[in-house]
């Protein structure tokens, strides 16, 4: 059977492959369009598998929120070039998108959720390995599902932040993201220290002080160590930071005059975790020129 540019046009639009994977299809499949589909998936599971052990440490973060429920995930490619690629952010979009409507509560469950296109995020994965020629794989998936307001921020695509607040406006949740996005306080209150880190940190004060200091009467001492130790706390706490909003006044001081509690934050960094693997191209062409 003759493979027309109209149908190779046609199973392109349908499945998002390259031209020539998509005529290969269509020759494999007799010109069918949806077994050629099928095929494509096929292939595209295949290569997938072939990259999968390759460390996957770029990429993107991607958002989706409707109300008071949002989702936030981690998509991740080998490269940057790839983690800019139109393809792979409309990838991450869909994903996104895919996990609020679909309600799933981890990346195991997402993969088998389906997309507004109809493959699995799965099979939308592997078909976009074979389309970029790199490991792609979904890694992260946070979400919150609340009757409070939810404020969502991106930052160019490899910081996202996600924040619940109790009260308030939305404007000023989004704030709050962007605050978070740019200092990244470890913990939310001063009550949400954990003790053993209080105590590590007088055992560094007391460390770092003078014998004549440390001499002082036991009253005294607790006074310097424990002011030494509110001051620790609050820059580790999103309430005890200066808001980068407004510097005169700390998120706490904010978050009163906004009549608003901040519930929690979550915060994705793209690829923090994951130990990226050193190229040494040099080598690597000087090895290629021997073979």
């Amino acid at each position: 059977m003759e493979i027309t540019a109209s149908m190779v046009k046609e199973l392109r639009e349908r499945s998002g492959a390259g031209m020539m994977e998509c005529k290969k299809a269509l020759t494999e499949n007799a010109g069918n369009i949806d077994t050629a589909i099928e095929w494509l998936r096929k292939q595209g599971l295949a290569k997938a598998d072939k990259k999968a052990s390759r460390v996957a440490a770029e990429g993107r973060i991607a958002v989706a929120q409707d109300g008071g429920k949002a989702v936030m995930v981690e998509v991740n490619s080998e490269t940057d070039f790839v983690a800019k690629d139109e393809n792979f952010i409309k990838f991450a979009d869909e994903v996104a998108k895919t996990a609020l409507a679909s309600g799933a509560a981890d990346v195991e469950a997402l993969k088998s959720a389906k997309t507004s296109a109809g493959p699995t995020v799965e099979e939308a994965r592997a078909l976009l390995v074979a389309k970029v020629g790199e490991n792609v794989q979904v890694r992260r998936l946070v979400r919150i599902d609340s009757g409070n307001t939810v404020a969502a921020y991106l930052h160019g695509g490899r910081i996202g932040v996600l924040v619940e607040t109790r009260g308030g406006n939305a404007d000023f949740a989004r704030g709050v993201a962007m605050h978070v996005a740019a200092m990244n306080p470890p913990y939310n209150k001063a009550s949400d220290v954990p003790a053993a880190f209080i105590e590590k940190e007088k055992e560094i004060e007391l460390a770092k002080m003078s014998d004549k200091d440390r001499a002082k009467p036991a009253n005294i001492l607790e006074k310097i160590v424990g002011g030494k130790i509110a001051k620790i706390v609050n820059e580790n706490t999103l309430y005890g930071q200066a808001y980068v909003l407004n510097t005169e006044q700390t998120v706490e001081a904010a978050a009163k005059a906004a009549g608003a509690d901040v519930v929690g934050f979550v915060r994705l960094v793209v690829g923090e975790g994951i130990e990226k693997v050193k190229e040494d191209y040099a080598a690597e062409v000087a090895k290629a020129m021997q073979v």
